[in-house]
């Protein structure tokens, strides 16, 4: 089987209007702008208006990614959303979002993988251009994680926002694209970060509700510990199945979930922070949103070059995590 080198060639990103300071959640909770900063790197998130749903950020963020792409809907053969934050149950997040942008040929499914979804997502799309089954997939990591925040407790309220960001994978040059994916995921510590009620297991009930079983549930030093030992041994297994180096790398993009992990990933990689691209003080984490927002703005700023060679990494519930090296 002849495999295509796929990359990205188009991304798009869109973060709601409402801002939430940290000086405002001093009025919500007993905290301070000087500790959540200091432990967390993050000054601020964005939160969904009541009339958005995550579906709309999805949609916001794709039409963007096609533009750039010079794609247009009726081109996309697939359509993968990452996302823990769905508008229901079911139709799929992918679903809706097909219908509003007409992209009517596309076939179109999500994907639950928490902060690693993305790049579960770019696996999977690429997987379908590579083997020729397809030739655009757009790809959309999307939250709206405000709905399933506690807003009375501090150790979780300060960290998540929301947003999405996507990308649009097709056939490019050769020595371009994807080089690399390492995925994982280890279900024994899945109950460190979930949110309990709301399916066949715990269905909704007056008793859930009170209970707030349906907002996140974070054992912060054990997600803490494991994500600064996995974000390292992902990305640099990625690197091995490559066949590069720390040395190598151009720009690490990593999930924007707590500063103090990014840095402790840039000590292992051997990078100085200018080979990162950081923006979890505006936007805080945006689980799956976070590292196609962080993309797009990358790319924005003139951060990414062709040639360039980039490493993905993220980690979320699940427990999962996920990494990906490419060349631009």
């Amino acid at each position: 089987m002849n495999v295509r080198p796929v990359g990205i060639i188009g991304t798009g990103k869109y973060v709601p209007d409402r801002v939430l300071t940290n000086r405002e959640l001093e009025s919500m909770v007993e905290t301070n702008d000087e500790w959540i900063v200091t432990r967390t790197g993050i000054r601020e998130r964005r939160l969904a208006s009541s009339e958005q749903a995550t579906s709309d950020l999805a949609y916001e963020a794709s039409i963007r990614a096609l533009e750039a792409a010079g794609v247009s809907p009726e081109e996309l053969d697939l359509i993968i959303v990452a996302t823990i934050t769905p508008d229901m149950a079911f139709p799929s997040v992918s679903c809706l979002l097909q219908h509003r942008l007409g992209a009517k040929k596309a076939a179109a499914f999500d994907l639950s993988a928490a902060c690693s979804g993305f790049i579960y997502g770019l696996a999977n799309g690429s997987n379908f251009i590579a083997t020729g089954v397809y030739k655009h997939v757009l790809v959309v990591g999307a939250e709206c994680l405000s709905r399933i925040t506690d807003y009375t407790d501090r150790n979780t309220c300060i960290l998540f926002g929301d947003g999405a960001g996507a990308v649009v994978l097709g056939e490019v040059g050769e020595g371009r694209g994807f080089k690399s994916f390492e995925l994982g995921a280890d279900g024994s510590g899945g109950s460190l970060l979930q949110v309990a009620a709301g399916g066949s297991r715990c269905p909704a009930t007056p008793e859930t509700l009170a209970g707030k079983g349906h907002y996140i549930y974070m054992a912060g030093s054990e997600v803490f510990k494991f994500a600064v030992r996995i974000m390292g041994n992902a990305a640099e297994e990625a690197l091995r199945k490559a066949g590069m180096d720390k040395s190598d790398i151009d720009l690490l993009v990593p999930h924007q979930a707590n500063i103090r992990i990014i840095q402790s990933s840039l000590q292992r990689l051997e990078l100085p922070a200018e080979k990162c691209m950081i923006n979890v003080d505006k936007y805080g984490n945006m689980s799956a949103a976070s590292i196609p927002v962080a993309l797009a703005e990358a790319v924005e700023q003139g951060r990414v070059k062709e040639g360039d060679s980039l490493v993905l990494v993220g980690f979320g519930g699940g427990l999962t995590w996920g990494a990906s090296a490419l060349v631009w």
